[in-house]
């Protein structure tokens, strides 16, 4: 419980060092990305990054992550899917030279994050701009600090080499039990992702790998693995074993059917039709004509309660809402239902909020039932299991106010 109130009250530490990236170094690399983004490089500034987002012929997202540009010709990706840049390099000749590194990516976030590593690190970071990186040292090492809040907080990451981690770590944790550092687990890692809409692959959204029309990417990946043998996220092909690779009821039979867009996603204004780019055609298409909205929906809490009383009672035995959250990766997809019993979008991996007192699920939805209020009913519970109809509210995404991009250089001092 206090883990979730700290990005509300306090600040936490989380760890996203697991997120893979690859680094591209040469003439061709900017045009790289122009080819395969959504995103305008128009103004890509040194020492900034920006969200940047990979689709496929149909517009659904193949990648999304923070793209730095470390020079002219330099550029780190931390994705989950980095595969994708290294198979168009190969594929289509581009003259660049790629690593993969590694690094720590250490989340300090909530409302006492500036007062704790300015303290810490004895540096100045009002002057960093939302989505900007400044070079800062901690505890005798260099290190990287981008700005950015995936708890839609002030917030910033701390990046550097992998040999670094624990003594960066453990600094930052030290100094900040001062200011009621809390340690994000992984019960809750997902949980701010949820509040503040942050779609992530595997978990809200399955990135557009595993049909058909990736059977080439795939096997190129096989077939030219890296030293370390690491493949990648949504690199099997469909169908998967939906018993133990799917949670939800969504019980589809073309994979495609939950591939997302960035239009869906509320990633719209990523998207910049100022150059050619792959998917770009569905995507002008999309923007003029969307069919669905990312939203909030909230969980009627006394249909949860019914659900926990069928562990306590007679007859079939509902699988239990877990609080905060599953403990585990997995591609949640429920069936958002509306009054006829038409499914009319898909409920994601849900959550539980301690501030807001609410079940919820970030969720995708045709537009006509976007509206928030609108009341609709999500089927609950895998094929073949006991199932249970729970009623729904929209709300707006991101459901808590968005404070990231708050104007540093105005904050006062915190005082403990």
């Amino acid at each position: 419980m206090d883990e979730q109130l700290s990005w509300k009250k306090t600040c936490y530490i989380g760890d996203w060092t697991f997120v893979p990236q690859i680094r591209v170094k040469g003439p061709d690399a900017l045009q790289l990305f122009k080819d395969l983004s959504v995103n305008s490089f128009d103004n890509f500034p040194l020492n900034r990054a920006k969200h940047c987002v990979q689709v496929n012929e149909d517009g659904k997202v193949i990648s999304e992550g923070i793209l730095f540009r470390h020079g002219e010709d330099d550029f780190e990706y931390q994705c989950g899917t980095p595969q994708w840049i290294r198979y168009n390099i190969a594929t289509k000749g581009y003259d660049v030279e790629t690593s993969f590194p590694l690094s720590h990516k250490l989340q300090v976030s909530g409302p006492a994050s500036l007062a704790l590593l300015e303290k810490l690190t004895r540096t100045g970071l009002r002057d960093v701009k939302f989505m900007a990186h400044k070079p800062v040292p901690l505890a005798d090492h260099d290190t990287t600090f981008l700005r950015q809040g995936m708890a839609g907080e002030i917030g910033f990451e701390i990046h550097g080499p992998i040999q670094q981690h624990d003594e960066i770590w453990n600094a930052v944790y030290e100094a900040g039990k001062e200011f009621g550092i809390r340690r994000l687990g992984r019960r809750n890692l997902m949980i701010n992702h949820m509040e503040a809409s942050y779609p992530t692959g595997c978990i809200h959204f399955f990135n557009a790998l595993a049909d058909d029309s990736k059977a080439e990417f795939r096997k190129w990946v096989d077939d030219n693995p890296l030293p370390d043998g690491w493949r990648g996220t949504a690199m099997e092909a469909w169908p998967y074993s939906i018993s133990t690779s799917f949670t939800g009821s969504w019980d589809g039979e073309d994979i495609r059917e939950i591939y997302r867009s960035p239009v869906e996603m509320g990633w719209a204004a990523n998207i910049k039709f100022d150059h050619d780019f792959i998917g770009r055609e569905a995507l002008e298409e999309e923007v003029a004509n969307p069919r669905r909205k990312v939203v909030t929906l909230e969980f009627n809490s006394d249909d949860l309660i019914a659900m926990y009383a069928t562990l306590f009672g007679q007859g079939d035995v509902i699988r239990p809402f877990e609080i905060p959250h599953s403990p585990y990766a997995t591609a949640w997809v429920d069936k958002i239902l509306n009054a006829d019993g038409e499914t009319i979008g898909h409920a994601t991996f849900p959550g539980y909020s301690l501030h807001f007192r609410k079940a919820l699920a970030l969720s995708f939805i045709d537009v006509q039932y976007a509206e928030p209020g609108t009341q609709v009913t999500v089927l609950w519970g895998n094929p073949g299991e006991p199932q249970m109809k729970l009623r729904a509210t929209v709300a707006p995404a991101p459901y808590k106010k968005d404070d990231r991009r708050r104007d540093l250089s105005a904050e006062p001092a915190l005082t403990v």
